[in-house]
């Protein structure tokens, strides 16, 4: 699963770089990002639990694919949200937002193995938006060059907090 490390490394990218410009901003709050980041792969939970468990558990029609779109990311970060403190819950819904935001802008330009990435804007849409194509969901490519990425901020990080 080269494309879910890619995520987390890429939330933490965005997270971290963040935290240069915004004081606020700790490791905790680049965690947030980074569970944000992975969040709409919650959808593979379908590997482990078939939708035709959940048919015939709940009787009612059901598919984990909905997780991985604008709608579904949109349900679990209001959800993830809930299970902060009230203090807490709009910042927190900002970084699951940067992070989830991460996630399909990746999979639509980077990790799709058709010419159309999937049904994003879903349930406003079906419009697939052209995929770029560039690597295909196992490539080990962009975790590589997201780790690498990952490695020089957080010894930035850790030089900007020395000085």
């Amino acid at each position: 699963m080269a494309d879910l490390l890619t995520h987390v490394l890429v939330g933490y990218c965005l997270g971290t770089a963040l935290s240069f410009r915004l004081n606020w901003l700790r490791p905790a709050h680049v965690t947030m990002v980074m569970v944000g980041a992975i969040l709409p792969d919650l959808a593979k939970i379908e590997l482990v639990i078939p939708w035709r468990t959940m048919v015939s558990l709940l009787g009612i029609s059901w598919d984990w694919t909905a997780l991985h779109t604008l709608g579904g990311t949109v349900v679990t970060l209001l959800i993830v949200t809930l299970l902060v403190t009230a203090r807490l819950r709009v910042r927190v819904a900002w970084l699951l937002a940067i992070g989830i935001a991460s996630h399909h802008v990746l999979d639509v330009i980077l990790i799709t193995r058709t010419g159309l990435a999937y049904p994003v804007f879903w349930p406003l849409t079906t419009y697939q938006p052209p995929a770029g194509e560039l690597f295909y969901s196992w490539n080990r490519w962009p975790a590589a060059v997201s780790g690498l990425i990952a490695l020089c901020l957080w010894r930035l990080r850790v030089r900007h907090e020395h000085h």
